[in-house]
């Protein structure tokens, strides 16, 4: 899949800004998100990018954004060569979990987990992704069955078979995460994950004990009823891939479907919520 790189120049701009342009762009189908020192880069699909829509969406916020930006087509074979020339730094969490590329050597820890991103986007340095394996450590995964919706490079499914679940579904609807789950697996040996190339369309006549879907606010509002769905009684689902201040939105459209919210957490404006599915 090709992409469009909208880099937004952040030299001038105030500290909240970051997390504003992220929110609204995730309106105009912009799904990735990599903030370095005084810039944000944001990509969206190419067949997805519209700039009218994106300048739109960016006006109908409450305060004037006027940050310089510029456009990039980022074609398949870029992400190769970037990925080839450049492995993350390690991630550590709650000292527990380790998560690195196959070229960095972390010493020992209980949860090992090698990440070799290539074409798709998640090292776990976002916020969202360690919040949920931060609630991840308090949920028992015995022999429980997963659904990890929007899988990205496959971080929470191996982190779930590690914890001693039965069996893990693992769906994006973009081919190269899915593509690069099926490769993250085979480098941490893990045998009980499935991988799913589409979207919650593709729920039907499965059932979960334990969900995950850390995507983003629209499609978690639009997608929710398939969740539940297939979610099992007494099962558990986190939500995350949207901030703070969205945090009602989601709970209300929660709590209409019948779910009970059991854990919050918050970590630098990117939110998770835990919910159990009444019997």
């Amino acid at each position: 899949m090709n992409y469009k790189e909208v880099i937004f120049d952040l030299t001038q701009a105030d500290d909240f800004i970051p997390d504003v342009l992220v929110a609204q762009l995730c309106n105009a189908g912009f799904e990735s998100f990599v903030q370095e020192k005084d810039k944000l880069l944001a990509y969206c699909p190419e067949n997805l990018f519209a700039e009218d829509k994106m300048k739109k969406s960016l006006q109908n916020f409450p305060i004037l954004l006027e940050v310089p930006y510029q456009i990039k087509n980022i074609r398949e074979q870029n992400w190769n060569e970037e990925w080839e020339k450049n492995s993350f730094e390690p991630i550590f969490i709650d000292n527990k979990c380790a998560i690195h590329s196959p070229k960095k050597n972390v010493g020992n820890f209980e949860y090992d987990i090698i990440i070799d991103p290539h074409l798709a986007f998640g090292t776990a340095s976002h916020d969202t992704t360690q919040l949920i394996i931060k609630q991840m450590f308090k949920i028992n995964f015995l022999n429980k069955q997963v659904l990890d919706m929007g899988c990205g490079t496959g971080i929470l499914s191996i982190l779930a078979a590690k914890l001693s679940a039965k069996s893990i579904t693992a769906i994006d609807i973009d081919k190269f995460s899915y593509e690069n789950t099926i490769h993250n697996t085979e480098l941490n040996n893990v045998k009980n994950i499935v991988a799913l190339l589409g979207d919650a369309s593709l729920l039907h006549d499965m059932s979960f004990d334990i969900i995950f879907a850390n995507i983003n606010r629209n499609i978690l509002l639009r997608d929710m009823p398939y969740y539940y769905n297939v979610l099992k009684n007494d099962g558990i689902i986190l939500f995350s891939g949207f901030f703070s201040e969205d945090i009602i939105l989601i709970d209300e459209a929660a709590k209409k479907l019948g779910l009970q919210k059991i854990d919050e957490s918050v970590q630098n404006n990117w939110a998770v919520l835990t919910f159990k599915k009444d019997e």
